[in-house]
């Protein structure tokens, strides 16, 4: 049973300010994703756990559904299922953020007090870094936020470019009880983690060196840089040094999240990477699909760490503003190192099962070849739903060319993806009209390379999931790190009107896709499951759900509130 808000709201008011009343002209509001009732909203910021309270702030604009006005809106939540949205926490007030309070990030000072560092942009888009404290810090909803006087703390000076100097992460300490920040930018065409270091997380000096920068890339947006544990299975607090672990670095660029993992010195304040961005045909992502600017935080009532995204739309500004709101939050995922030690693996929240209902369920279903049947007895359009296959006839996968490297072009391609192969594709029809004429299509195949190695290929083909025109229907693909010998292959996807996001190999692969069905909305969406490849394969387990729609209310609305 879902722990109900501190308060009461009419059904009615509830109803109309998630659009249920207003379904039919608003068929890609989402039920369950978190996304405010109107307007642009685009990066998480800042995002932290604070006296039982759950925060999130977020890029936003008050007044159109296209980007500008930039102010950190700010929303509250128990169990980041149901959220309140409070009054705007920061807006541009001042002359060094003319032009827009930008992301950042929050960091718990050691007398606990809670801290914003955020991005201010002046009206030459000259960016500066800056500091708000909230102005009650007994208050647990943090209502209120105050910038420091001081501001702005740090300027770009010297080889800066003062255009690409942004989003500052999470602060950690060091060992010397000095407090470490870094600083997205690029310099002489290399993206880079501009380093800082303070005392009283007031007066910052600059490193002589980056963290890390790499001339693969340019810009990096958005940076994050938080510690792992090698054999746990909890988070960890962003300024933990000790014990078994590595340190993951992201970086935002070319419209997607790129990670890199490696050992960090506190003490040098050095940063050795595994692999780094880029090289070698090394490209580790969060997602593979639409999701950018994610910000994660250390979640220290659970222990755990916990990851946002931007989703942002695939249709035209003009599309955006006839709808009136543009861009959603993805769900929150738990994020850790998996098993190989190699990559991250990602899983939403614990918290969202509460939403399931109206189950169907079924183990060992053979899926011939050529076979389409639809998974009865759920809600299509809102749902969450776990299927896993296991394969049998491996030894006719078929041969994989050493220059297949790019999983998104390989799927791309009708004759090594889309049509008919040996092991595969198979997987789920998504968002499906009855007569299948619109459909997102989420699948694997399974190559042989080389070395008698099976690789397995994920997909998200959006080139048929809507009749309209003058929409982007891209197709994602990603290779999941598996073996189906010893393996079964398994994917979650979770599906919300005009977003499917997808998990394959236990999280080992992300993929995010946004689609605006012509057809195939509310009532009329359809769920399938399908083999398309020349050898049989067998559902060996399938759950589904329908979805409950989640709670988000305005706190001026509420009603005998026991708190604030």
């Amino acid at each position: 049973m879902r722990k109900p808000l501190n308060w009461v709201i009419p059904l009615c008011f509830l109803l109309a300010y998630n659009g249920v009343e207003t379904v039919s002209n608003q068929p890609y509001r989402t039920a369950f994703h978190f996304q405010p009732p109107k307007n642009w909203m685009n990066d998480p910021n800042g995002p932290m756990y604070y006296k039982g309270v759950y925060h999130l702030f977020y890029q936003y604009n008050p007044y159109s559904a296209i980007w500008g006005n930039i102010t950190w809106a700010h929303s509250i939540s128990y169990d980041l299922v149901d959220w309140v949205h409070l009054e705007h926490a920061l807006s541009p007030t001042e002359p060094y953020e003319t032009n827009g309070c930008w992301s950042g990030s929050a960091t718990i000072l050691l007398d606990e007090q809670p801290s914003i560092l955020y991005t201010g942009a002046n009206s030459k888009n000259q960016q500066f870094q800056n500091l708000a404290l909230p102005k009650n810090r007994s208050d647990p909803l943090l209502k209120e936020w105050i910038k420091s006087p001081q501001n702005p703390l740090i300027a770009p000076v010297d080889d800066i470019d003062p255009s690409n100097f942004r989003d500052p992460t999470t602060a950690w300490l060091g060992q010397d009880r000095l407090w470490r920040v870094i600083v997205g930018g690029e310099i002489g065409g290399s993206g880079m983690a501009i380093l800082y270091r303070s005392e009283d997380f007031v007066n910052w000096t600059r490193s002589k060196s980056p963290l890390h920068s790499s001339n693969e890339t340019g810009m990096w947006e958005c940076p994050d840089f938080y510690p792992v544990s090698i054999n746990g299975s909890n988070g960890l607090d962003t300024s933990v040094h000790d014990g078994l672990i590595k340190h993951v670095l992201k970086a935002s660029f070319n419209d997607t999240d790129h990670y890199v993992l490696g050992s960090y010195i506190p003490g040098t304040d050095t940063y050795s990477v595994e692999n780094n961005f880029l090289s070698n045909g090394s490209d580790m992502r969060y997602d593979y699909g639409k999701f950018y600017a994610s910000k994660s935080f250390y979640d220290s009532g659970k222990k755990r760490r916990i990851l946002w995204g931007w989703i942002k739309e695939s249709d035209s500004e003009g599309d955006d503003t006839t709808k009136g709101w543009s861009g959603l939050q993805s769900i929150p995922r738990t994020i850790l190192l998996g098993e190989s030690g190699r990559q991250l693996v990602q899983w939403p929240i614990k918290e969202l099962e509460k939403l399931r209902t109206k189950q169907v369920s079924f183990n060992d279903v053979d899926l011939k070849s050529g076979s389409v049947f639809e998974v009865p007895g759920i809600t299509a359009a809102q749902a969450d739903i776990e299927i896993s296959f296991r394969l049998s006839g491996l030894k006719e996968a078929e041969e994989m060319n050493s220059s297949w490297n790019d999983p998104q072009l390989l799927c791309k391609e009708n004759n090594k993806a889309l049509g008919k192969g040996a092991i595969g594709p198979f997987g789920l029809l998504v968002l499906a009209s009855k007569d299948l004429t619109e459909q997102t299509a989420v699948y694997f195949r399974v190559f042989r390379n080389q070395y008698d190695k099976y690789v397995v290929l994920m997909c998200s083909d959006q080139s048929r999931s809507s009749q309209r025109e003058g929409l982007e229907k891209a197709t994602y693909g990603a290779f999941v790190d598996m073996d189906p010998l010893r393996e079964t292959i398994s994917l979650r996807s979770l599906i919300d009107h005009s977003i499917i996001e997808s998990f394959g190999g236990n999280g080992k692969a992300c993929i995010t896709a946004r689609v605006y069905p012509k057809i195939a909305i509310n009532q009329e969406a359809h769920l399938y499951a399908f083999n398309n490849g020349s050898m049989d394969v067998r559902i060996s387990r399938l759950s589904g759900w329908s979805m409950k729609r989640a709670q988000v209310v305005p706190i001026q609305k509420r009603r005998k509130s026991s708190i604030g």
